[in-house]
């Protein structure tokens, strides 16, 4: 994994060299040339409700260690927090945080004697006035504390020029109370095999840690995804990182490829945040991924159909420059200020877009009015459907069922029985059908089949209702939607109705239930007109002859689901023949 993000790093031109790495900057505090405060620019997109500013890709960094080591309180030079800038919020009195404000100031200073505008700056904000005002400046612009600082001066940010690099890099050579990572080893010399590269190298001391993860339960200031902070995780005497050796520029490579997927590529499925790339770019409208995460964009185009054109496109030789690409995705989440890597898959595009292609397919299932398919749901609104709140979804929980989208695995039976109870309150509950869950039994059912290979027809599942399945529970649950029917046909709506008082007992033992329930029924035919009563006991004839004596006298979890399909897709079916009939 991590090989792969260091090539992915250099091969989209990220800044790999330690010292730097990409920021985004969302204010610059404006000079004039001789260091009189003009004003406060906002950068990136001001127009967007929450914006980020601008992401600036070769930006001063120092590691944490470097940050604490030694008696001198540092701050990062030339972009920093708005609170170690301009003194901003609630921690701008305290000690601590002025003297970071102060060596922000010095460092500036020290810089001006190879870069003259970083001098101005400095004098500048060496001005308890100036500081004031550039303070309340951002105040009135509403920024926070820890939106990101730099300077402008003449109009120029010095942060997109280079004539600082040089004396950043002697700066941080200066540092020389950093230690070795590497304790005494072999050789004496301090070197190991880095983990990446597999050259010999002085293994960096720590990793830096990762931004982009405090949605999903991260730490603002960022998390480690290579640590070794506690006695028990080291081992043979080695210090640190030397744990996990690896160079200085592997570590700056493998954290510049995660902070720019997760920023330009990262999405967020609850607890998790998926991130995904390819070996070779990949067009847009050629993207297999969003299809599945955002089906509902592409409804109108037929997500499935995209994804099965892509897939005959590649296997006929049509699209030569998909069929050797590979995909490699990571799902992520924080704990602990860790980078808590949920799950990591690489494979072939085809696999891929053979995977997207079957998971919209298994989902695909008839609306709950009969008109047609219900749209493909994205897969939050999957995940969504298990549960009673989206914020109970855990981290390993996305994380496996994106695994399961992905990779064409079977559906756990524990997202069964959570859909599946779902499914139960909704109808007890008169709520309408929720298509996704509908759609998880479904799926359930065909992945079932086909990991068995096609060997269990008592488990097969078409998109709309199936008067030949073979299994009884599916006939039962048909039986009692034919029964709920009928009685609001007879009565109308009457509350708490047949389907509410019994549903549950019928779907999960259905010989003490359904036949009485049948029984009772000749009470409602009796109130019906001729034609519409012959027509019900037409279609319940119908049924109890698929079932004939084998009422089931229990079901287990999965004949529970197909009870719940065939109630769902009866139904389906009762509502189209409905509208067909009003325009008869």
């Amino acid at each position: 994994m991590l090989q792969q993000l260091v090539a992915y790093a250099h091969r989209e031109g990220l800044e790999v060299e330690p010292g730097f790495r990409s920021r985004a900057i969302r204010w610059a505090v404006a000079f004039d040339a001789e260091g009189q405060f003009l004003d406060v620019v906002e950068l990136g997109d001001a127009s967007l409700p929450k914006n980020p500013g601008r992401e600036l890709p070769r930006c001063p960094d120092l590691s944490q260690a470097e940050l604490v080591s030694g008696s001198t309180t540092r701050c990062h030079f030339l972009a920093e927090t708005a609170e170690v800038v301009a003194l901003l919020g609630k921690n701008g009195e305290e000690q601590k945080t002025r003297e970071k404000h102060n060596h922000f100031v010095w460092l500036l200073k020290e810089a001006g004697g190879e870069v003259a505008a970083l001098a101005a700056a400095g004098r500048g904000l060496a001005g308890a006035e100036t500081v004031a005002a550039v303070r309340g400046r951002l105040e009135r612009a509403r920024a926070r504390p820890a939106d990101k600082v730099t300077v402008q001066v003449g109009g120029e940010l010095p942060l997109e020029g280079t004539a600082w690099h040089a004396w950043w890099r002697a700066y941080r050579g200066r540092l020389t109370d950093r230690k070795p990572a590497a304790g005494r080893v072999a050789g004496g010399d301090g070197r190991m095999r880095c983990l990446v590269t597999g050259r010999l190298v002085e293994p960096a001391a720590t990793h830096p840690k990762i931004a982009g993860l405090q949605d999903v339960g991260g730490l603002t200031m960022g998390n480690t995804l290579v640590g070794f902070d506690k006695e028990a995780f080291g081992s043979y005497g080695l210090q640190q990182s030397a744990n996990a050796a690896m160079s200085a520029e592997a570590t700056a490579a493998y954290r510049a490829a995660l902070e720019h997927l997760l920023r330009e590529r990262g999405r967020r499925l609850a607890g998790a945040k998926i991130t995904y790339w390819f070996d070779h770019a990949v067009p847009e409208a050629d993207d297999p991924l969003p299809w599945l995460m955002d089906s509902p964009t592409v409804a109108e185009r037929d997500a499935h159909a995209l994804a099965r054109g892509l897939l005959d496109s590649i296997r006929a030789g049509a699209r030569p420059d998909l069929a050797g690409n590979r995909y490699r995705a990571l799902a992520l989440s924080g704990a602990g200020g860790r980078v808590m890597v949920r799950d990591w898959m690489e494979g072939a595009f085809e696999e891929l877009a053979g995977a997207v292609a079957a998971w919209l397919d298994d989902l695909a299932i008839v609306a709950r009015d009969g008109n047609g398919l219900a749209p493909p749901p994205k897969l939050f609104t999957v995940l969504a459907a298990t549960v009673r709140d989206p914020k109970e979804l855990t981290g390993p929980g996305v994380a496996r069922m994106w695994r399961v989208a992905v990779r064409q695995e079977p559906l756990p039976a524990t997202v069964l029985a959570q859909a599946l109870a779902r499914t139960r309150m909704d109808v007890i509950e008169d709520q309408p059908f929720n298509h996704a869950r509908m759609a998880l039994l479904k799926a359930y059912h065909v992945r079932q089949r086909r990991l068995r290979g096609g060997s269990m027809p008592e488990v097969t599942v078409e998109r709309f209702l199936n008067e030949q399945h073979p299994h009884p529970a599916y006939h039962a649950g048909r039986l009692m939607a034919l029964l709920a029917a009928l009685q609001r046909a007879a009565l109308g709506h009457v509350g708490a109705g047949v389907v509410q008082r019994y549903y549950a007992a019928a779907s999960a033992t259905p010989a003490l239930v359904l036949g009485r329930l049948t029984r009772t029924s000749q009470f409602h035919l009796n109130k019906l007109e001729g034609g519409l009563a012959y027509w019900y006991e037409t279609r319940l004839a119908e049924v109890w002859s698929r079932i004939r004596d084998q009422v089931p006298a229990t079901l287990t979890l999965e004949e529970q689901s197909l009870f719940a399909l065939g109630y769902y897709q009866q139904l389906a079916d009762l509502q189209h023949k409905k509208k067909d009939d009003s325009h008869e």
